[in-house]
C-alpha cells in the first residue's frame, strides 16, 4: 500500500518551497537512456509520487504530455498553482493503480518516491502501462549529504549528523530502502535490460535558510513535529544558531556548498 505521509497543507507548502528539482546531470542521463533504448517520439511521461511537481515540470519540454500522479491533494494543489506548463496535468492516484491504457506510457519516473510504493504491485502496473521499449527511471538521494563552508565544513557536518541521530527514532523503514539506493526494488524489476547507478555526486549552493527548510521537509522531521512540536521547533532553531555561529555570519541568507549523492535505477521494457 502506498504510504500517506505528505498530505498536510503545511508540509506540501514546505515541499514546494524547499525541495529540489532533478539536477541537469540526472535529467540528461534519463533522457539519453530513453533516446537510446526507445527513441522518439516522446509522447507521454508519467511522474509518480510527483508531490509539488519539481520533477514533472522539467519533463514538459521533452514530451507531448506529462502527467503527475500523487496520493496527496494538498501536494497537487501546490503543483497546480505553478503556471506556464500547458502540456502538464496532475491527478490524484497511486503508483499501484494507474489510470492509463496498456502500453501507452513512454517514461515512468519517480523522484524520492519509489521507496514508498508496494514494490510488487508497482512493478506489475509499470509493466502493464509502459510501451514496448518504454523506460522506468527511479531516482533519489541518500542521507549522506555534506556541507562545506571555508574551513568549518567538518563542524557543520557534525551538526547535521547530530540532527540525523535525533530524527532516527522517527525514521520509517521505507526510508531505509531509499538509503539502500533501491537495491531490493531494482532486483524485483523483471526486465533484462536494467541498470542501477549508485553514486551521482551533485554540488549546489544553498542558503542556510534553505538547508533548514530542506530538513523540515523530511518525513522523519514531520513525524518528530507531530510527536513533540516544541522539541522539533527547538531543534531547528538550535541548529540554525549553531550553523550561524560556526560560519561566523549573521544572516541565514549566507550560502554553503551542499553536496548530495544521487542514485538512479533505469530499466527498459522488452519488445
Amino acid at each position: 500500500m502506498t504510504e500517506r505521509l505528505f498530505e498536510e497543507k503545511q508540509h506540501a507548502s514546505l515541499y514546494q518551497k524547499y525541495r529540489f528539482g532533478p539536477p541537469d546531470e540526472l535529467k540528461e542521463l534519463i533522457l539519453h537512456y530513453l533516446d537510446e533504448k526507445k527513441g522518439k517520439p516522446h509522447q507521454l511521461a508519467v511522474d509518480l509520487g510527483c508531490g509539488t511537481g519539481q520533477t514533472s515540470r522539467p519533463l514538459t519540454g521533452y514530451f507531448e504530455q506529462v502527467v503527475g500522479i500523487d496520493v496527496s491533494e494538498s501536494q497537487l494543489e501546490q503543483a497546480r498553482a505553478v503556471p506556464g506548463f500547458p502540456n502538464l496535468s496532475y491527478r490524484v492516484g497511486t503508483a499501484e493503480e494507474l489510470p492509463f491504457p496498456d502500453g501507452s506510457v513512454d517514461l515512468l519516473t519517480a523522484a524520492s518516491a519509489a521507496h514508498w510504493f508496494d514494490a510488487e504491485r508497482f512493478i506489475k502496473e509499470a509493466t502493464r502501462v509502459l510501451k514496448p521499449r518504454g523506460c522506468l527511471a527511479l531516482f533519489g538521494y541518500g542521507d549522506n549529504m555534506k556541507i562545506h563552508y571555508e574551513s568549518c565544513g567538518d563542524r557543520l557536518n557534525n551538526i547535521y549528523e547530530e540532527v540525523k541521530q535525533i530524527l532516527l527514532p522517527y525514521t520509517s523503514s521505507k526510508v531505509t530502502l531509499a538509503n539502500s539506493k533501491l537495491k531490493i526494488l531494482f532486483e524485483t524489476i523483471p526486465f533484462p535490460d536494467k541498470e542501477r547507478i549508485e553514486i551521482i555526486p551533485i554540488k549546489q549552493q544553498l542558503s542556510i535558510k534553505n538547508v533548514i527548510g530542506f530538513i523540515q521537509t523530511f518525513s522523519m522531521y514531520q513525524a518528530y513535529l507531530r510527536a513533540d512540536p516544541s522539541a522539533a521547533t527547538a531543534l531547528l532553531e538550535r541548529t540554525t544558531s549553531r550553523i550561524l555561529e560556526e560560519m561566523k555570519v549573521s544572516s541565514t541568507e549566507a550560502k554553503v556548498d551542499f553536496i548530495m549523492e544521487y542514485f538512479c535505477v533505469l530499466a527498459c521494457k522488452p519488445e
